[in-house]
C-alpha cells in the first residue's frame, strides 16, 4: 500500500510538472508573410527647368537628359548629359560660351518607403566635365575720357576645346506621381577645381557648371520628369 502511494504521488508530481511546462509555453503568433517588392531598373528623363529658363532668357539655350540605375536598396548610379549656350553681358564685355557636359556619380535614398512606394529623399555626389568653346564677341576699353570716349570694339575671337572640371554635392526629393512616372527637384553645391580660360580673357560661364565665380563655387537647380523602365522587382 505504501509503495502504491509513493508511486501515485510520483506520477502526480510528474503530471503537474508537465502541465506547468506546457502552460508556460507562449502560443505562436501568426506573422504577415506578405513581402512588398520595389522595382529595379533604368530611369530616364529630362530637366524641364532649362527650356523654361530659355523662354524667359533670350541669351540662354539648354537641354539636359538624366538617367539613373538602381544597384541596391538605397543606392543609385546617376548621370546627366547636356548642352548649354549662354551669352554673358558684362559692363565691359560680351562673350558666348557653348558646349556639352556630363556629370556622373551616385544618389543615396534616405527615405524609408511604405509598402510598395518608391519615393526618395536623396543626397548625392557628382563629378562634372565640360567641353566648350568661348567667343569674345566684343569689349569696351575701361577708359573714361572726355576726348577719347570708350566705344565697344567687335572682336569675335573664339577659343575652342576648353574644359572645366568640378564636383557637386546635392540634395533633393523624387515623387512617383503616376505608375513609374517621377517628378524630382534638387539643389546642388558646386566646387570647380579646373577651368580653362580664353587667352587674355577669363571664362565667365561653363556648360554644366554655370557661372564661374572667383571663389570657384556656386549653386545649381534641377527640376526633372523621368520614367522608370523596370527590369525586376526585389
Amino acid at each position: 500500500m505504501f509503495r502504491y502511494s509513493i508511486s501515485s504521488i510520483f506520477l502526480l508530481i510528474c503530471s503537474l510538472g508537465f502541465a506547468q511546462e506546457k502552460a508556460m509555453e507562449f502560443p505562436e503568433v501568426e506573422t504577415d508573410s506578405t513581402v512588398y517588392k520595389t522595382a529595379y531598373g533604368l530611369r530616364v528623363g529630362a530637366d524641364i527647368s532649362k527650356p523654361i529658363l530659355a523662354i524667359f532668357n533670350g541669351n540662354y539655350t539648354g537641354v539636359e537628359l538624366v538617367a539613373n540605375y538602381r544597384i541596391g536598396k538605397k543606392i543609385y548610379l546617376a548621370t546627366e548629359i547636356g548642352f548649354e549656350e549662354k551669352t554673358s553681358i558684362e559692363d565691359y564685355s560680351n562673350s558666348t560660351s557653348k558646349g556639352s557636359y556630363i556629370r556622373i556619380g551616385f544618389n543615396y535614398n534616405a527615405y524609408d518607403n511604405w509598402l510598395d512606394m518608391n519615393n526618395e529623399i536623396f543626397t548625392g555626389v557628382r563629378y562634372g566635365l565640360a567641353l566648350f568653346d568661348q567667343t569674345l564677341n566684343s569689349y569696351t576699353p575701361n577708359v573714361n575720357s572726355l576726348y577719347f570716349p570708350s566705344v565697344p570694339i567687335n572682336a569675335s575671337i573664339t577659343a575652342p576645346d576648353l574644359t572645366a572640371h568640378w564636383t557637386e554635392f546635392l540634395v533633393g526629393i523624387k515623387v512617383e506621381t503616376l505608375r513609374n512616372l517621377f517628378v524630382s527637384t534638387s539643389i546642388s553645391y558646386k566646387i570647380a577645381f579646373a577651368v580653362d580660360d580664353q587667352e587674355n580673357f577669363k571664362t565667365l560661364f561653363a556648360p554644366g557648371l554655370g557661372r564661374v565665380y572667383e571663389s570657384g563655387t556656386g549653386f545649381g537647380f534641377n527640376y526633372t520628369i523621368s520614367y522608370l523602365i523596370p527590369f525586376t522587382k526585389k
